[in-house]
């Protein structure tokens, strides 16, 4: 057919538009303009320059689809470029997270079907299977198969290991539970710093409470067996005996507290008797044969070591019992710091009103100024150190408002040497003048007009 065609293309030359001069737009050879989409038609001027027209425009189509699929120009059937409607993106931000190819290519669809992307993981819906191992691939391994993967814990050095171990020890003084510090410390790789568990517990200990003192033997016991050996132990109480000189800077009375330790490690059978025996004649410091001393003196009479039960954990007959001993002592030796010494070792704080309580009273059964002056020279110093405060002064002196009724029968003049008191301690600082002004008083008894037969007036309070 290009034969027969070419001798009519001869007679009917084909002029050159200047519009379609472009790069786009030329024409190699004059056949290519003769063929359109893959057609031969009657070459004429304006066919041939329609049929451009149409080419360019569909070009222009399909190079904007890919953006602006839907939103851009549309091809009338006459040919003529159309301006259709505009649609928003659905996306709140725009283009920002439109995942639509930008290269100019495709029908603008989501890369990698909407599997693609930052922080995507694969197309939705799609599921993950455990990756079968293929005995053909040239980098298989046999031993893939029996591969355990465990979780490895490097063993603590010296730094890191007081950082993590102190806090655990210092919250076990508070909640008491052994068995939550050797869980947290079973999770820890201690390697070859196990046996400084036991003297750091110690450190701590000495400058603390009794009853913390008390607590730390507890964990040492419950821990040998689980988590520490016999041998552990004694490496742990034999540095603590090297090192006591430099305790002694921080707490003298080290030496004694370290002795009374062993003392109950032997008494709690995880130090051997001969632990003590096999110092003898071996020890040239002075500080760790005065422990070794009182281990062995504490062992003898069969204390074993015992620090008590402090604070709260001890029932209140006892409490009481131990602060009228409190206040005997003090009322032998009139020592004002002593007294407070010995108070504050008690470790219940919440219970000092009973304190103020059994001193009141003691004023009120006393026959002498004696007991009067120094009751009140002690509240008066226990009240400027701060040890007791204004709330438990406040209901000790309440509890005795309460109860002087009752402890007039036995004590009669208990009403006035109370309003004595009382006087004496707003004067010094000790209560306020509201807590003054409560205190009850005892009418005096008096016949009253001679019509009302004789009769007594009745006790005001």
């Amino acid at each position: 057919m290009a034969t027969e065609c070419q001798p009519w293309l001869n007679d009917n030359p084909v002029e050159n538009n200047s519009l379609l001069s472009s790069d786009d737009e030329k024409v190699e050879t004059l056949n290519i303009d003769n063929e359109i989409n893959g057609n031969w038609i009657t070459a004429t001027s304006s066919t041939i320059h329609e049929a451009r027209v149409k080419a360019k425009a569909k070009r222009r189509l399909r190079k904007n689809s890919s953006r602006d699929s839907g939103r851009g120009d549309s091809l009338s059937d006459n040919g003529e470029s159309l301006r259709a409607v505009l649609v928003p993106p659905t996306s709140p931000k725009g283009k920002l997270l439109d995942r639509k190819s930008r290269s100019g290519k495709g029908r603008g669809l989501p890369k990698k079907g909407g599997a693609g992307g930052k922080g995507v993981w694969g197309s939705p819906g799609e599921v993950y299977d455990l990756e079968e191992i293929d005995v053909k691939d040239p980098n298989y391994d046999e031993d893939q198969e029996n591969c355990v993967y465990e979780t490895v814990v490097l063993p603590l050095d010296e730094g890191v290991f007081e950082k993590t171990v102190t806090p655990i020890v210092q919250e076990y003084f508070e909640h008491g539970d052994t068995n939550e510090v050797a869980e947290l410390l079973s999770e820890l790789n201690l390697g070859e710093m196990k046996s400084d568990v036991p003297m750091l517990a110690v450190s701590l200990a000495l400058e603390a409470k009794a009853s913390h003192r008390e607590l730390t033997s507890r964990l040492l016991t419950d821990l040998c067996g689980k988590l520490l050996s016999t041998a552990d132990v004694e490496k742990s109480f034999d540095r603590l005996l090297r090192e006591l000189p430099e305790l002694v800077l921080d707490t003298p009375g080290a030496p004694q507290l370290v002795g009374q330790f062993i003392a109950r490690a032997v008494g709690d059978k995880i130090l051997s008797r001969d632990y003590i025996e096999s110092y003898k004649g071996k020890v040239d410091c002075d500080h760790a044969r005065a422990a070794l001393d009182r281990a062995a003196v504490l062992l003898k009479m069969s204390k074993g070591g015992l620090w008590g039960t402090g604070g709260g954990q001890r029932p209140v007959k006892q409490l009481i019992k131990e602060i009228n001993l409190l206040l005997k002592e003090y009322q032998l030796s009139g020592d004002v710091a002593e007294a407070e010494r010995c108070l504050q070792e008690l470790e219940v704080p919440h219970f000092y009103h009973e304190f103020i309580y059994e001193a009141v009273v003691m004023v009120l059964e006393s026959t002498g100024e004696t007991t009067f002056k120094m009751v009140l020279q002690l509240l008066k110093f226990l009240w400027e150190s701060s040890v007791i405060t204004v709330d438990q002064m406040r209901r000790g002196f309440e509890r005795v408002y309460m109860e002087i009724a009752e402890i007039n029968i036995d004590v009669p003049h208990a009403y006035s040497v109370l309003e004595q008191f009382v006087e004496q301690s707003f004067n010094a600082g000790v209560i306020n003048k509201k807590l003054r002004d409560l205190c009850p008083c005892r009418g005096r008894k008096r016949f009253v007009s001679e019509g009302d037969g004789g009769r007594l007036k009745l006790e005001s309070y």
